[in-house]
């Protein structure tokens, strides 16, 4: 039995990313300032793996973690810089398959407008519109807060960005429609195009007034291909299952996917994944993306939520480990850092953890990896396929 599994901790940076002044980062450390602003955190579990001696060598950062591991097994721990040119989520997604950004994305403005009117000019015409709100980067829970009702009142869609390479679309789902904001999505994937623009984010909610409203679970990602096959095409391509949790096959744009399973937040995004182990057969990948801590708490400057966050996640590993076979092996990372007790809301430059374990993974230390991309190559040689044209294996 051949199987990988893959959690992906959306924003669970460690640190110490060696270019971090250049992004503006420099001092940012999702983990080890999580801990020292709760105090203490309860992951046992984590500790066990190798997670804390993993932030210590990459950010020489010490953290109390209180409570016993649940399981002993050995594992693989170490940490990973990134060479993509983003911090963003297609970036760290599309290196730890083994194809790396090495282009510059496309960016919108931060202050109003945001968006070449050129450009909106082509999408209300096209989505027969009234016009637009927004217009600007925001926080997605603030800027519909703020705009709600004005979007109910005159059925004009919100725009807005981030950081990040892409556009953002919130929109109702009653008063709005879901399937028109998808539509609406599709068009503006369509005309963003010439701006090298990575996603575009359909952002329903609902709710009646100020106060009330809140995201639904129905977010749709429309992303551009990857630019070359990762290593998730390689194991469909041979023949294996590529099972995609949560936002995952959004991200790869449905590339190398076999099977896309919807779910949101922490519980459901674990309770599909047990699932599926239970399940997966031979010469697959299990990839969950946990949202909830880039999302959830990361963005939102949430220290509290994203320390129980990670408690929680924690608390779930034991059940993983009693179903492992022989024979397969598991990750543990993350795409970049979020650190909430950082300036600003954005995503923050640092270095990642690596975890690997398994019944039959042999304990080690790989200490400091120069490319997310050593993910990819180590599956590939797993899975006995071609190697990748990045990243060094530590199987």
């Amino acid at each position: 039995m051949k199987r990988v599994i893959i959690l992906m901790m959306d924003s669970f940076g460690i640190g110490g990313a060696l270019d971090a002044a250049k992004f503006g980062d420099e001092g940012a450390n999702t983990l080890a300032h999580i801990a020292q602003s709760v105090g203490k955190l309860k992951i046992p579990n984590l500790k066990a793996l190798g997670l804390v001696k993993a932030l210590k060598e990459s950010s020489n950062q010490d953290i109390t973690v209180e409570g016993d591991a649940l399981f002993n097994l050995p594992s693989k721990y170490g940490h990973m810089q990134e060479i993509s040119h983003g911090k963003d989520t297609s970036s760290g997604h599309w290196e730890m398959a083994g194809v790396p950004v090495l282009f510059d994305w496309g960016y919108f403005k931060k202050d109003y407008p945001s968006f070449p009117q050129e450009l909106t000019d082509k999408i209300i015409k096209r989505g027969n519109l009234k016009g637009i709100l927004g217009n600007v980067a925001a926080s997605g829970t603030e800027i519909i807060e703020r705009l709600g009702e004005e979007h109910i009142k005159t059925g004009k869609p919100i725009f807005y960005t981030s950081a990040d390479s892409v556009l953002q679309i919130a929109a109702h789902e009653k008063y709005f429609g879901l399937d028109r904001l998808y539509d609406l999505c599709q068009i503006a994937f369509e005309e963003v195009k010439p701006y090298n623009i990575a996603r575009i984010i359909a952002r329903p909610f609902e709710g009646e007034k100020k106060g009330e409203f809140k995201r639904t679970k129905n977010r749709h990602d429309y992303s551009v291909m990857p630019p070359a096959p990762t290593v998730l095409n390689k194991l469909k391509d041979a023949g294996g299952n590529v099972i995609a949790v949560g936002k995952i096959n959004d991200i790869y744009a449905t590339s190398g996917i076999t099977k896309a399973l919807k779910a949101s937040g922490l519980e459901e995004l674990w309770n599909v994944t047990l699932n599926e182990v239970k399940t997966a057969p031979d010469n697959s990948i299990i990839f969950t993306n946990f949202v909830d801590f880039d999302m959830t708490w990361g963005h939102r400057r949430d220290v509290k939520g994203y320390a129980q966050g990670l408690e929680y996640f924690d608390t779930r590993l034991p059940e993983l480990v009693a179903l492992l076979q022989k024979g397969d092996i598991v990750f543990i990372t993350a795409d970049h850092g979020c650190d909430p007790t950082y300036k600003g809301t954005d995503h923050t430059r640092e270095q990642v953890p690596v975890l690997m374990f398994g019944l039959d993974v042999k304990a080690e230390n790989i200490g400091q990896r120069d490319t997310y991309a050593d993910i990819a190559q180590t599956i590939a040689k797993y899975f006995n396929l071609e190697p990748m044209p990045f990243g060094k294996s530590f199987l």
